[in-house]
């Protein structure tokens, strides 16, 4: 309990208000700004090529399940997929390595292409389980790639060392590839051979850059400004320690760096 001081209960208040102040300046309509993320942008692009060369759409959401933070911001992406691929008419697969993770991806496909009006696509749609050994669902996905000529590839969510199997897979069928994902040691492998990466914590905002929504939108440039408000705090501190030194009378370098 060595945390638990006034500092902290202090530093949690800021960032709680700051935090419920920009969901509130949100849903007042105020124009919260985000700075563009390409890999996002691009999904579109992805989908029109897609269904410009006829192929389907894949999509794989990771290597873990449904507790790690990881696989749920994949499904707010997914969705965003499914509502953009109604436009063009694409099909969608989804490749796993985990069962319990099937029905969830099926939920959101139709509920997705309901949403946009197109019901009758999430027939043709599929989620495929191809084995609970990562090496095999990498490789089975790479023979789906091929066997169905998928013209774009979206890789978000949790990866380990089979990220390079992933992503090299489209790059044998020739695909748009976008990835994304918050283990930054797997980051270099799809900026290898991906052609967008979303990187950490971008994969977080993900669903409020997508969306729009109020509540979602405030809580991620809250989050910003009491990060800007740490930084602030840590600099205040160091200047003070830096001029002042143990000679200032009142030790504020002291009290601004035990937060």
């Amino acid at each position: 309990m060595d945390n638990a001081n006034w500092q902290v209960l202090l530093l949690m208040a800021v960032f709680s208000g700051l935090v419920l102040w920009k969901i509130a300046s949100a849903k007042r309509g105020q124009g919260l700004y985000i700075r563009p993320i390409p890999g996002l942008n691009a999904i579109e692009e992805a989908v029109g090529r897609s269904a410009e060369l006829g192929g389907p759409l894949l999509f794989h959401g990771g290597v873990a399940d449904f507790t790690n933070v990881q696989t749920l911001a994949a499904v707010g992406i997914l969705e965003h997929i499914c509502k953009t691929a109604a436009k063009y008419g694409n099909r969608i697969l989804v490749t796993t390595a985990m069962p319990v993770m099937v029905p969830i991806w099926e939920d959101v496909i139709k509920a997705s292409f309901a949403a946009a009006g197109r019901p009758e696509l999430a027939s043709q749609s599929e989620v495929r389980f191809i084995s609970p050994a990562g090496d095999l669902t990498a490789l089975g996905t790479t023979q789906v790639l091929v066997d169905e000529k998928v013209s774009s590839c979206f890789l978000f969510g949790a990866y380990d060392y089979t990220s390079l199997l992933y992503s090299e897979g489209g790059q044998i069928a020739g695909c748009m590839q976008i990835a994304g994902t918050s283990d930054y040691y797997q980051i270099p492998f799809f900026v290898a051979s991906c052609d967008y990466v979303v990187m950490v914590e971008e994969l977080f905002a993900c669903s409020a850059y997508l969306t729009r929504e109020p509540t979602m939108l405030g809580s991620v440039v809250g989050q910003d400004y009491g990060k800007l408000f740490l930084l602030l705090l840590i600099l205040t501190g160091v200047i003070c320690a830096t001029v002042f030194g143990p000679s200032n009378p009142l030790n504020l370098y002291e009290g601004i760096l035990r937060f």
